[in-house]
């Protein structure tokens, strides 16, 4: 990871003069969110929320380096909801739109036509809930890894896991709506597991 590291913040300094600038659309799943404690202002009754699974795209636009490796620009949006239980009711409270915006790099290690490869990334999850909920914009990081198949010397096609932390540092509302805060959130990171595929261009 601390290589990783390396390679994203060396590699914006000065871009390397054989670089190839590349586009990687993607698509997969979002699982594994974690789950907040919350509490009724109104009420005493006590529960969990968290953001429910399902699909997810993005695209990635970067350049390599010559480690070997890339560093990238990431957009990564889910269309999901955001879901309760136990004395809360409805089970689902509203849809939820989670998109991460982040700055990473990816450090390789080729085996011919095959190439594992770590990858890192920070910046901020962007939470916006349906209806009359507010907005929530949180700091967050990445770390993962995957495999690459290179087709061709342009083209190419990858599968890869990742865990995104996003950091609530919440102990009061959060997703309030017009007529004041349901709920008061306990929470200090969100945890959240993406499974992508897809392809990448150089150009």
């Amino acid at each position: 990871m601390k290589r990783c590291l390396a390679v994203l913040l060396g590699s914006f300094c000065t871009l390397p003069a054989m670089a190839e600038v590349y586009v990687a659309p993607f698509g997969g799943y979002s699982f594994g969110a974690s789950e907040f404690d919350i509490s009724s202002t109104e009420t005493e009754d006590k529960g969990q929320v968290k953001v429910a699974e399902s699909q997810n795209y993005g695209v990635m636009l970067g350049f390599t380096t010559k480690d070997p490796g890339n560093v990238y620009l990431l957009y990564s949006h889910q269309g999901t909801d955001l879901k309760t239980g136990d004395n809360f009711s409805p089970k689902v409270i509203t849809s939820m739109d989670v998109d991460y915006f982040h700055v990473g790099g990816s450090l390789y290690f080729p085996m011919q036509g095959v190439k594992p490869y770590v990858t890192t990334s920070l910046g901020l999850t962007n939470m916006r809930p349906g209806g009359a909920y507010s907005n929530e914009t949180r700091f967050s990081v990445a770390i993962g890894g995957g495999i690459e198949y290179q087709a061709t010397e342009t083209f190419s096609l990858f599968a890869e896991v990742k865990g995104y932390a996003t950091f609530i540092n919440a102990d009061n509302s959060l997703f309030c709506g017009n007529d004041g805060c349901l709920w008061n959130i306990q929470s200090d990171i969100m945890w959240q597991g993406q499974a992508n595929i897809g392809a990448s261009l150089k150009f």
